[in-house]
């Protein structure tokens, strides 16, 4: 590939990085329209590599998401930036994306900076790189903004600690569900490399938080907690192995979030890989599931058992439904009795309603319109509920069920 050796402005760079970095997941941006940062100009909260994510209170705050270069020394089949792909470069120097942060910041585009990496030179050359862009911005400028860096797991632990005592939260990609997935894929990554530096971030994070309970000065470190990604219908894992690999990390490392891309097939794809990527509402299940498991007391083999026969989630309904279809006998939950733990598991009952369906109760016998006043869709929970004036009789059981509760199908995609 012939390079011209015009040199590259900072704005192609940032078309470049930014557009680069899309495909990276770990920052919460999943609902905006598609990504595309070469139609958005700078201020526009879509284009050029802004993301969204959300701050430990629960706001939701924009980043600068870019790499430091798409070069790459390693060869992972599945990643459009990978050694052997015919892509565009460019690099940044530290010094460049820390100018770019605060300019942005100043303008009030971005409220951080997302940082992430192709491997240059080595994994602690690169880390080097990350852990200077965040010091600059921390200790020469005094920011005060979000800070969230992609770490290297081949990297020194040492500069790995480096970048939690600057960056609000770390995050390490598992890359794939299976260790097999990972062995064909990502020839130059290693699972028991990337779980130990998993652990080692768990342990600082938790050292830090006891420091400052005893000394109020104490460095913080990763306040934000750590997360990580998987890429998702690059292998033949199944959603049920995902659920399962996503709650063992959960447990295992403490981890704040897993977020979960769809594999999306890449210029001059490597052979080994799919030619199609997985239906995106497949990434939507896995994120539906991931909330069942956080935030409605769903234990991971209950939500392994909404899958249908080849161990995925249907896609025509979403995982809670699926499971109360399931397991019928666990419903009609009476609204004015039910506990709160029972009341979570009604299809179309989400964390809000329970809690007003719990606080109303106190005060009166609720009736269906009750429900209705209080929930988004009555249609969805009426088979699943007993109330003062309802009682679904037959309708819970009947077969036809699914196809009544399902959403029209609506053709989303035209590709």
């Amino acid at each position: 590939m012939a390079h011209s050796h015009k040199p590259q402005s900072l704005r192609d760079k940032l078309e470049i990085l930014a557009d680069a970095a899309k495909y990276d997941a770990s920052c919460a941006s999943s609902g905006t329209a598609k990504r595309n940062s070469k139609s958005g100009g700078i201020g526009s909260t879509e284009g050029m590599g802004i993301c969204h994510a959300y701050a430990p209170d629960g706001r939701c705050i924009s980043l600068l998401k870019i790499l430091l270069t798409n070069h790459c020394i390693f060869d992972c089949h599945y990643c459009v930036n990978r050694k052997s792909s015919n892509v565009r470069r460019a690099r940044f120097t530290p010094q460049e994306i820390a100018d770019l942060t605060l300019s942005f910041y100043r303008r009030n585009y971005i409220e951080g900076l997302f940082l992430s990496s192709g491997i240059i030179k080595s994994s602690n050359h690169t880390m080097e790189q990350m852990v200077e862009t965040a010091r600059i911005l921390r200790e020469e400028h005094d920011f005060r903004g979000y800070i969230h860096l992609k770490t290297i797991p081949e990297a020194d632990p040492e500069l790995i600690h480096q970048a939690g005592l600057h960056a609000d939260r770390v995050s390490i990609n598992v890359e794939l569900p299976t260790r097999e997935g990972l062995t064909r894929l990502a020839p130059d990554k290693d699972e028991g490399q990337i779980e130990g530096a998993l652990a080692k971030t768990k342990d600082r994070i938790i050292e830090a938080k006891d420091e400052r309970k005893r000394f109020r000065h104490a460095p913080r470190f990763a306040p934000a907690g750590q997360s990580t990604q998987m890429i998702v219908g690059a292998d033949q894992a199944s959603d049920s192995d995902i659920v399962g690999r996503a709650s063992a990390l959960y447990d295992s490392f403490g981890l704040r979030r897993v977020y979960y891309s769809a594999f999306s097939p890449i210029p001059d794809a490597s052979a080994v890989l799919p030619l199609k990527r997985p239906p995106l509402m497949r990434e939507h299940r896995l994120y539906q599931s991931d909330w069942l498991m956080r935030f409605y007391g769903y234990a991971p083999a209950e939500v392994q058992q909404a899958t249908e026969a080849d161990g995925n989630l249907p896609l025509d309904i979403d995982p809670k439904l699926a499971w109360a279809l399931k397991f019928r006998e666990q419903f009609p939950v009476d609204v004015n009795r039910g506990t709160k733990e029972q009341l979570l598991r009604v299809p179309g009952l989400g964390t809000t309603a329970v809690k007003r369906i719990l606080a109303a109760r106190r005060h009166r016998t609720l009736r269906l319109d009750d429900v209705a006043r209080l929930t988004q869709s009555i249609s969805k929970v009426r088979p699943f509920l007993v109330a003062l004036d309802w009682r679904p009789t037959l309708l819970t059981d009947r077969a036809d069920l699914r196809t009544l509760l399902a959403p029209r199908q609506e053709q989303l995609e035209l590709f």
